[in-house]
Formats: C-alpha cells, sequence, structure tokens
C-alpha cells in the first residue's frame, strides 16, 4: 500500500513539473533578439502615394542603429483634401524588416514592412484615416551612390 501511494506521489509531482513546463512556456514573450535585430537599412529617399489622400510623398531617411531620423515631404497630389498635412521631420525605428515611423507633431504615422532592398510597403496615417503607403527607394544611401552596381 505504502508503494502505490509513493508512487501515486511521483505520478502527481511529475504531472505538476510538466504543468510548470508548460505554461512558462505558453506565457514566454517573443524572444528578445527578435524584437532588437535589425535585418534592413532604410536610408536614402523613398517615394510613393499614400492611397487614402492620393498624395505623393516622399522621405528622406537616416538609420543609425535601429533609430530612423528623418524628413516627410508632400510632392504631389491632393493636398487641399488634407488640411493641416504639412512637410516635417520623422522619427522611427526598425525592428526585423519593419519600419514604424510618426510625425512629432501627430500628424502621420505609420508601420512598413521592407518587402525587398528598395520596397516597403504598410499602412500609414496621414493626418486622416490609415491607407495604404508603398514606397520606392529612389535614391540609395551617399555610401553606396558611388560604389559599383551588384553583380
Amino acid at each position: 500500500m505504502r508503494s502505490d501511494r509513493s508512487e501515486n506521489v511521483r505520478t502527481f509531482a511529475r504531472l505538476l513539473l510538466v504543468l510548470a513546463i508548460a505554461s512558462t512556456i505558453g506565457c514566454a514573450q517573443k524572444d528578445w533578439i527578435d524584437r532588437t535585430l535589425v535585418t534592413v537599412d532604410v536610408t536614402g529617399t523613398w517615394q510613393g502615394t499614400h492611397q487614402g489622400t492620393g498624395m505623393v510623398v516622399e522621405f528622406e531617411l537616416k538609420q543609425e542603429g535601429s533609430t530612423v531620423k528623418g524628413f516627410m515631404r508632400m510632392i504631389a497630389g491632393s493636398t487641399q483634401n488634407v488640411a493641416g498635412v504639412r512637410d516635417g521631420p520623422i522619427v522611427g525605428t526598425v525592428a526585423g524588416d519593419v519600419f514604424r515611423f510618426e510625425q512629432p507633431t501627430g500628424r502621420a504615422e505609420g508601420e512598413l514592412r521592407v518587402v525587398s532592398e528598395d520596397e516597403m510597403d504598410g499602412r500609414a496615417s496621414i493626418q486622416f484615416g490609415v491607407s495604404r503607403l508603398i514606397l520606392r527607394r529612389v535614391r540609395p544611401p551617399l555610401s553606396q551612390e558611388g560604389s559599383p552596381p551588384p553583380r
């Protein structure tokens, strides 16, 4: 009888250990490496059309590590439909292949995924509503302009 009871206690202890491990794994946050890893460089000049406003926007970006600073400029489109949209500085971050940005004034913000070396696609809010924004790099970083084209 004692051996049956000891075996039941051991089985119960093993079950508790398995449950503790399973709950720890289930509650684990995204790995810190995934959150801090920078796999792309968005430095350069990017242009594209904001689908919601019809405006052509240009970003001039400089990335240092995961931090991005730059300038957003409206270069064409129906700006009369979007009162308050103005050229201005933007700040952002890169984590993995995702570029997040905002204007300190709060007039623009967005999240774009770098889908190739020279294209970003995502959603952005420029003053009103969130719409698709596709940007293409039109000028590479200065350090790459004088280098020969890749083979």
